[in-house]
């Protein structure tokens, strides 16, 4: 492994040469990609950032604060909803999409309030009850949802001669790709480190200065702010709201994709984005098996490689670095 000699080497995002040159061609393919692929599979790559930025919300609340929540739907629908709102007043879309968040992220707040008090199962619980009535609330107001005939939302314009499609992918892509760096940076800063004392042991935090009140709410509206965010641009792209686009299943489908990603890892939330948007993809017309794979794939990462996706490749990396004297 790599030997860290000071603490501003420790907060370089690339340390390694090789490293740098592997994340450089990854971005050029990824700009390239929607000239050579279909358009099919440009729109899926399109819905992985999407997911993208929302799983590393989460994983900021889980994997970094050790903070539960079960409530992603429901912010989900809160940023989505709000940005379709937001959209029929004809303001620009990356307002929309801060307003979006932000509303997200002010709910986020609230539901953090319980977790000062109450850790595991017991938030758990308050965070899916939450889930569970922002969705009631959207089913029963016709004003919030637009009804039976849901809220319709102007999509994004063509630019530079590109189709619509194309347009998207790059917008999407240059979004999440400020979203990775926001993420890196701030687990490398004071607030991440505050954020991962928190979740090893909240006492010993606390009695080095942490406040646990400040960083665990802190956690949760980062987190939701960024799941707003997501439902923002998922409802950019896919032009149409309707509450049962945002059912408790949504919420499953992000924390699948951080534990199998891997937990506390930035790279893991989008590897594990790619999982839970390609499965449903690969086995579009065996759609009641997609919770069974789900479900057997968690066991055996639990298994086998705690670390999820991130964490076993982080050990091919080692494997290749050492090679062959290993």
């Amino acid at each position: 492994m790599d030997l860290i000699e000071s603490y501003k080497e420790d907060l370089r995002l690339i340390r390694r040469f090789g490293t740098g040159f592997w994340i450089v061609l990854l971005l050029i393919g990824l700009i390239l990609l929607p000239w050579f692929a279909r358009e099919y599979w440009v729109y899926v790559v399109t819905l992985i950032f999407i997911y993208s930025i929302g799983i590393q919300g989460q994983n900021i609340l889980i994997g970094y604060t050790g903070q539960i929540s079960f409530g992603q739907a429901g912010f989900l629908a809160i940023g989505a909803f709000t940005y379709g709102h937001l959209s029929l007043l004809g303001s620009p879309i990356l307002v929309n999409l801060f307003f979006s968040g932000l509303m997200a992220g002010i709910f986020g707040i609230l539901v953090g309030f319980p977790s000062l008090r109450l850790k595991g199962p017991y938030l758990a619980i308050v965070t899916l009850g939450f889930g569970i009535a922002v969705y009631q609330v959207f089913v029963n107001s016709e004003i919030l949802s637009g009804g039976r005939m849901g809220l319709t939302i102007q999509k994004l314009q063509p630019l530079f001669g590109l189709s619509q499609m194309t347009t998207y992918y790059y917008f999407n892509f240059i979004l999440v790709f400020l979203f990775t760096l926001l993420s890196y940076n701030l687990i490398s800063s004071f607030v991440g480190r505050a954020f991962i004392a928190i979740r090893d042991n909240d006492i010993a935090a606390e009695a080095m200065g942490v406040s646990l009140t400040r960083y665990k709410l802190l956690s949760f509206a980062i987190s939701s702010f960024y799941t707003g965010v997501q439902g923002g641009l998922y409802a950019l792209l896919m032009g149409y709201l309707e509450p049962n686009m945002f059912t408790f299943l949504e919420t499953i489908t992000i924390f699948v994709a951080v534990i199998i990603g891997g937990l506390a890892s930035v790279e893991g939330s989008i590897l594990g984005a790619a999982f839970v948007v390609m499965v449903p993809q690969v086995f579009s017309n065996t759609k009641a098996f997609i919770p069974v794979i789900y479900g057997v794939t968690i066991l055996i990462i639990l298994i086998f490689e705690p670390l999820g996706l991130s964490g076993r490749w982080m050990k091919i990396r080692l494997y290749l670095r050492m090679w062959p004297f290993r």
